[in-house]
């Protein structure tokens, strides 16, 4: 007797223990890991619904807003309301087909490919989605080298799908499973089917009636100019690999992030906290309750310096130039009619603010991913920004900064002369012709370094540069901001100066090719190896205009909170370096820059000769070693006598400098037309 009681105490005191522990692991299931997914006791379900915040506004520096926010609609599903109907399989696979039937696809995370022989994407997703996928594995107790094929067969199992079904029907709805499976044993956001359904579609889907399918108000990118595309940038859905660093700073899985250009370099200003909505609802889905647990916050607000409507006149006139020149060309040998595309960045000259950044071609961000396959077979490469991206031979317009390193170091003065033979003979084995010579036989005779600035000599600086040597134009290069970082927030190339280091990098052979006396004086007229971004010589041209001073070039003013009411940052010029310019050498190279306008042989003459404003400019023409014309190239800054903006301008193949005034002209005209309204100051801290 006292052993059957033993007995019977010992079953009962484990039972009640087994009773204990499944009442504790339910405790901790709807407590800890699931805390707000759970029954109430009373029919009723609560879950949380991560709600996105809405991005910053995108505005230039008068504050017109060119990228902002427009309200959009997704749809979300709950498990709780569909696995409490009749037929949660059938309801999944009509709403898959009308989603098909529509054109609207939706995304699931099953790391199988959608049709046979089934095979496995884990590839294709991040870390984190491919340690989720463990955790389904491991959660219906199935081995983690299972194959794809295996694996659809023990879901189909699983989940209970029937077997007369078309093997596209099995694949969505075992996605879609998938998905809300994975929301029970989870941190995961309740699942977005949908993003930014239209009206139509929206009205269409919500037809079907679907148990536990809602409508959830969002909000989506718009863009309010079709220019500077290459600048603002675009936002989308983080790849893997960036979803390994957002991560760590709070972001949800599914969450958009700047690709490129604005979005991407101020994405952190831009991007706001996301809330948190918890809602109630009973066991068909209606809503019981609803309130924000966390109330989402906005992004900050990122004004620019980039003006608008210098930025549309621009990308216009540079357009414009380029298509009449692949018509006409220029010359009487019609050269420029293969011209391909070109750039022009435009500066403020005393805080180093980017007022205007072109390329063309260029494309609509607001079309972007509709038209993305037709701009990738584009042969001129029209998402390529050329204005920061590409680093192209400067011509002519390097020799100011051949001028200065001369002069500086007392090589030459500015009563200098040297008499132009049209071939430069000094070396037996390298003998180039100064540019007049080759096109018509004629020289420039005997000439100074204004006057070689002036119809651009490149005699006058072949003779100058194996004076000078390279390592002093090296130097001076370099402190002007030629193949240096300019600064700016975006992604640049920093190209290369002519030296012996960058020739041995660009042969990738440590003695190859040292650098000949040949290299030297190519290098002095803007050849050899130099290699220069539009963006880097605008900021060397608006260095010249500071008479050394080079600032740090920008695309940020300000950062302004959501409500526009408080002034979180704002930018302050910055200077980047200080080239010591002796007086002698500011005086030669301003004059001779300021005579290729007013001289009439200068160069920029044919454009800005009658200027009503004075201008400083330099014009270029630069050999490239492929077929067709040559480059172009014109840098400028204005007023000449107090330098408020500077330009650089370059158009591939585009045969002659000299022409490229035309767009400067169109961008002056725009600028100082209004450069009396823009430049008004606002009282402190008032954020208009």
């Amino acid at each position: 007797m006292r052993y059957n009681f033993k007995l019977r105490l010992g079953l009962l005191l484990t039972v009640f223990g087994l009773l204990i522990g499944v009442y504790a692991y339910r405790l901790i299931q709807l407590q800890v890991v699931n805390p707000r997914r759970s029954g109430t006791g009373t029919g009723t379900y609560t879950y949380d619904t991560r709600v996105t915040a809405a991005r910053g506004e995108i505005l230039d520096r008068n504050g017109n807003v060119l990228v902002s926010n427009r309200a959009s609609y997704n749809l979300i599903i709950t498990g709780y309301a569909l696995f409490n109907s009749n037929s949660p399989n059938e309801s999944l696979r009509q709403l898959a087909g009308l989603c098909r039937e529509t054109g609207v696809g939706f995304t699931d995370h099953l790391p199988v490919t959608r049709a046979k022989p089934y095979e496995y994407e884990t590839a294709n997703y991040s870390d984190s989605w491919n340690n989720y996928f463990r955790s389904f594995l491991r959660q219906n107790d199935w081995d983690s080298d299972v194959s794809a094929a295996q694996l659809i067969k023990l879901m189909r199992a699983r989940f209970r799908i029937p077997n007369d079904w078309s093997d596209e029907d099995v694949r969505d709805v075992l996605g879609l499973r998938y998905e809300l499976d994975l929301r029970n044993y989870t941190s995961l956001p309740t699942y977005t089917l949908l993003s930014d359904v239209d009206a139509v579609r929206l009205a269409e889907l919500m037809e079907l009636n679907t148990p536990g399918m809602q409508v959830q108000a969002s909000t989506v990118r718009e863009y309010n100019t079709s220019f500077a595309a290459h600048i603002l940038g675009r936002t989308a859905a983080m790849s893997p690999e960036e979803w390994e660093v957002y991560k760590e700073k709070g972001y949800a899985m599914d969450a958009f992030v700047g690709k490129d250009g604005l979005e991407k370099a101020f994405e952190e200003e831009l991007h706001g906290t996301d809330g948190v909505l918890r809602t109630t609802v009973d066991r068909e889905g209606n809503i019981i309750a609803q309130y924000y647990a966390v109330e989402p916050k906005a992004g900050a607000n990122v004004e620019t310096t980039l003006d608008i409507n210098y930025q549309m006149t621009a990308e216009t006139a540079l357009e414009d130039y380029i298509l009449k020149l692949r018509e006409t060309g220029v010359g009487t040998k019609e050269e420029g009619k293969d011209a391909e595309g070109g750039a022009l960045v435009m500066l403020d000259v005393k805080t180093g603010a980017v007022l205007a950044s072109a390329s063309y071609p260029t494309f609509n961000i607001a079309t972007f991913s509709r038209d993305y396959n037709e701009l990738v077979k584009d042969r001129y490469s029209p998402m390529f920004n050329r204005a920061l991206m590409q680093a192209y031979p400067p011509g002519s317009t390097y020799k100011m900064s051949t001028s200065i390193a001369a002069l500086n170091a007392g090589i030459i003065s500015r009563y200098t002369t040297v008499e132009d033979k049209g071939i430069y003979d000094y070396y037996e084995d390298y003998q180039p012709a100064c540019y007049l010579y080759t096109a018509s036989h004629q020289t420039h005779g005997v000439i100074n370094c204004v006057q070689a600035l002036a119809v651009s000599c490149n005699y006058f600086f072949y003779e100058v540069g194996r004076l000078t040597g390279w390592e002093r134009m090296d130097q001076t290069a370099k402190a002007l901001g030629l193949g240096e970082p300019t600064g700016v927030e975006l992604a640049e190339t920093t190209g290369w100066r002519a030296n012996p280091e960058s020739k041995r990098e660009l042969y990738s052979d440590p003695g190859f090719q040292v650098f000949t006396a040949g290299d030297t004086i190519s290098m002095a007229i803007g050849q050899s190896e130099n290699r220069f971004s539009p963006m880097q010589m605008a900021v060397y041209t608006a260095a010249l205009a500071n008479r050394g001073v080079r600032y740090k070039a920008t695309f940020l003013n300000r950062v302004i909170s959501a409500d526009y009411q408080e002034l979180l940052y704002e930018m302050q010029p910055t200077v980047a370096s200080r080239l010591e310019i002796s007086d002698e050498a500011y005086e030669v190279y301003t004059q001779g820059m300021r005579e290729a306008v007013s001289a009439p042989n200068g160069t920029a003459n044919k454009v800005f000769g009658n200027y009503p404003v004075a201008v400083c400019a330099k014009t270029g023409t630069a050999q490239h070693g492929s077929a067709g014309s040559d480059h172009a190239s014109f840098v400028c800054y204005a007023p000449a006598d107090d330098p408020q903006v500077a330009i650089a301008i370059y158009v591939e193949k585009g045969a002659q400098g000299g022409s490229l005034g035309s767009i400067a002209k169109a961008v002056f005209d725009t600028y100082f037309a209004t450069v009396d309204e823009n430049d008004t100051v606002a009282p402190e801290n008032a954020l208009n």
